[in-house]
């Protein structure tokens, strides 16, 4: 450890990367092993973060047994809550069969790349690779399925709290269940990156190890980096479930929400969440799919991800990979903590109630800091003043995230200017509605991304690479309880639509209401938060990318196929906003018109009398939100695996940034329109402004909500997705193309790009090109009579939904 005294953190970083002979240098040598810290072996490294793995386990299964001590509610309300739980399950298992298929395959053909790759040292990194893929596929699906079978359970749990213990009881339930998310998330990501580190690190061959180009560090150094590159596998692997289970789930909920929202509410005048809504049940199953297990496996992720990062860029410097570790395992302690900070008083304001949970989230940060503070002095015992700067680079991360989240809640919450904004443009109809809305989500970019720069080139300026990736570990320490306060939105909406649909006291509706408007603020502070994190954590991914394709400053903006690359980069991410916002389009009008036809055909049922046919309903969400997943997943999958092999590494890194650019700007501000949208809609319902439900400038606004439902919970959250997903696959593939030049193996490249044209092909012959036919039911009859059959005469048109588009 002597190498890094009396040195800057890039000087020592530059030593390390300096050694040019083949013997082990001065770092944690074999005279230093027996000294703290270079003597720590790999179970030493990961000791913290199984910790807190153990104890975000323990206490989500603790939370789980509490929930189930609050009474459910009455029988209609149990009956309605299992049918959003079924419906619930029902999606999920069928989109985890189609992606069993996807994940196999994707592991059968790493295992033979990495197997057969003459650049490849190691004959067992295929296997390595493979399972790393496999185990984070599997682990960031099983978080959201934990997630969303507490959360269907949580929400009639909530609303009987609401009518019978009042707000504080209600809020705390909802929290909870929120939590079981929250906590499962960094449980199982930091169980599965630890286990797999020591299992990655195991049966390395000794002379493998002597014989590659990487001895120029130590090594024990040398087995850590192998190590690392194995786990950009299972980065891989749970970014693809995060993409797939995004824009399912995006597309699901609001194919309902905007079905059951332009045929009840603006068409049929009932109320939001009425139970002659055929598209009610749906719309709250879409709540769980995609804001529950569609978020926790997006920030499940960037967990994950950020860790990786990290510890790729540490160059198999026993302390620096140790940090991240330790930090993930303080910050479920301080999440813990903070969890128990949560409470109000009923008849509290929307600023108490987000009070409430920023109490957790600022106890959690100061622990974060003081454990932070301790790691570094105690990591660091040779080179205090890199310690220092590392531990500035979390504090500055841990800053960041907060400041992104409050800036989201100034412009997505009713209590400030810009969503009041929106609805006093309601009053001149909902054209204005949607300028303002578009408006104040571009302006919203301005903040959070003079945040993001300040961090980036402050952490660069203290550690380097390693300071951007440490930082983003910083933002994600206190995930636990962050996420909580996203998850809890869903459990707080679906109380609300049990409330409505049981029928129950017009007070008990007004206190999910506004847990409801708390749910929608903090859901948007979390998208805000999912994307900083994704902008840290994909430059940081960058960085390493660009570190094992051997490219680092070989990267020339002015470069033509640099330059060419990045345009094609900024591309992307309007391509697949482009093709979520289309398929929500498609799947909410096949809603539309199975609603129009209910409420046409089944006798009484506006009356209240007869009953709807949700499953229906069900059914075409599940079918229309799987069959849309197909095209974008593929183009995100397939882009970087084509122009790093067709062009080469230099190209994708170009790629890479210009996706991150654009992806950011686009993903803040469709993710912020939405909300300040949505909560223009519940300013007039909660605190009747502009004459309350009703009036014309509410319908405005719910045009307006309609617009931005698609906007915040479809393409603006899956494009931090698509952005990791695609540095991450770079990563990934490093190994294989590293030291490439220019088209050097541009004959590979030909393969994905087939696949890709074949895929494009089916999907269009299969569901782009397929006609969509409405019925005129403006002229049909609405007396018993014309309601118990369809009426004769009722002109069909038919709309050629390729031209339409």
């Amino acid at each position: 450890c002597s190498l890094f005294r009396n040195t800057t953190f890039k000087e020592n970083m530059v030593k390390l990367d300096g050694l040019g002979d083949n013997t082990k240098s001065d770092f944690c040598s074999e005279e230093n092993y027996d000294t703290f810290p270079c003597n720590m072996d790999v179970g030493s490294i990961v000791s913290l973060s199984l910790g807190g793995a153990a104890l975000g386990l323990c206490f989500a299964v603790y939370l789980v047994y509490t929930l189930r001590a609050y009474p459910r509610g009455n029988e209609k309300m149990i009956k309605l809550a299992d049918s959003i739980a079924a419906g619930s399950r029902s999606f999920l298992k069928t989109e985890y069969t189609y992606l069993c298929g996807f994940v196999g395959c994707v592991a059968a053909i790493l295992l033979l790349l990495f197997t057969l790759s003459s650049t490849r040292v190691d004959r067992t990194d295929g296997i390595r690779v493979a399972s790393c893929f496999i185990a984070g596929a599997v682990l960031s699906a099983l978080a959201g399925w934990i997630g969303m079978i507490v959360a269907t359970d949580a929400n009639c749990r909530t609303t009987e709290a609401a009518d019978k213990k009042g707000l504080n009881t209600a809020l705390q339930v909802a929290f909870s269940g929120g939590a079981v998310m929250g906590f499962c998330v960094v449980g199982l990501g930091l169980l599965g990156v630890s286990l797999f580190l020591i299992l990655m690190s195991l049966g390395r061959d000794s002379d493998d190890i002597t014989s590659s180009d990487a001895m120029i560090y130590p090594a024990m150094a040398v087995k850590y980096q192998w190590a690392a590159e194995s786990l950009a596998g299972f980065g891989f692997g749970a970014s693809a479930i995060a993409l797939f289970a995004r824009v399912t789930g995006g597309v699901y909920t609001k194919a309902a929400d905007v079905g059951a929202d332009l045929v009840g509410k603006v068409e049929q005048g009932i109320p939001e969440d009425d139970p002659r809504n055929p598209a009610v049940i749906a719309d709250n199953v879409g709540d769980n799919v995609g804001d529950v297990a569609g978020m926790g496996a997006d920030l499940f992720e960037s967990f994950v991800g950020s860790i990786i990062a990290t510890i790729t860029l540490a160059e198999g410097d026993v302390a620096l990979m140790a940090l991240p570790f330790w930090i993930c395992g303080v910050g479920v302690f301080a999440s813990f903590v903070g969890f128990w900070f949560v409470s109000t008083k009923d008849g509290a304001s929307q600023k108490d109630l987000l009070h409430a949970l920023h109490k957790a989230i600022y106890m959690a940060s100061l622990i974060i800091i003081i454990g932070s503070a301790l790691l570094c002095w105690g990591l660091f015992p040779h080179r205090h003043e890199d310690g220092w700067r590392i531990f500035g680079c979390v504090m500055i991360g841990l800053l960041c995230g907060i400041l992104v989240g409050e800036l989201t809640e100034y412009f997505t919450s009713y209590s400030y200017k810009p969503v009041k904004s929106i609805t006093d443009a309601g009053l001149t109809g909902p054209a204005t509605v949607i300028i303002q809305g578009l408006g104040v989500g571009m302006i919203s970019c301005v903040g959070p991304v003079f945040v993001l720069v300040a961090t980036i080139m402050s952490c660069n300026a203290l550690a380097g690479s390693y300071g951007v990736a440490i930082a983003a570990v910083g933002m994600l320490s206190t995930l636990g309880v962050t996420l909580a306060t996203d998850a809890y939105g869903p459990v707080a909406d679906n109380a609300g639509g049990i409330a409505e649909m049981a029928e129950l006291e017009e007070r008990v509706r007004d206190t999910t209401d506004a847990l409801d408007a708390l749910g929608n603020t903090t859901a948007a502070t979390g998208k805000g938060f999912a994307i900083g994190s994704a902008i840290l954590t994909s430059i940081s991914l960058l960085s390493a990318f660009e570190k094992q394709a051997d490219i680092e400053g070989l990267i020339n903006m002015g470069d033509p196929v640099v330059f060419s690359g990045m345009l094609f980069g900024a591309m992307l991410p309007y391509l697949f906003a482009a093709l979520t916002m289309l398929s929500v389009r498609k799947a909410a009008a096949a809603i539309i018109e199975e609603v129009r036809h209910q409420f046409h055909t089944i006798p009484g049922l506006m009356e209240g009398t007869g009953e709807p046919d949700s499953d229906k309903c069900v059914a075409i969400c599940t079918k229309s939100s799987i069959e849309e997943m197909v095209l974008p997943g593929t183009y995100a999958v397939l882009a970087p695996i084509t122009i790093g092999f067709l062009v080469g590494p230099r190209c994708l890194a170009g790629m890479l940034g210009g996706s991150i650019a654009s992806g950011a700007m686009l993903a803040i501000m469709m993710s912020t329109a939405g909300g300040a949208w949505d909560n223009a809609k519940k300013y007039i319902e909660i605190e009747k402004a502009c004459g309350g439900k009703g009036t014309e400038t509410h319908k405005a606004c719910v045009v307006g909500d309609t617009v931005g439902d698609p906007f915040k919970d479809t393409s603006g959250p899956a494009l931090n997705i698509l952005i990791k997903l695609m540095s991450v696959i770079s990563l990934t593939i490093a190994p294989l193309i590293a030291g490439n030049g220019d088209w050097d193996d541009f004959y590979y490249g030909f393969v994905p790009i087939v696949i890709g044209l074949v895929i494009s092909y089916y999907c269009y012959v299969m569901y782009w090109s397929q006609d969509i036919e409405y019925k005129d039911y403006n002229n049909v009859a609405k007396d018993d009579d014309a309601a118990a059959a369809p009426a004769e005469g009722v002109e069909l048109t038919k709309l050629d939904d390729a031209n339409q588009i």
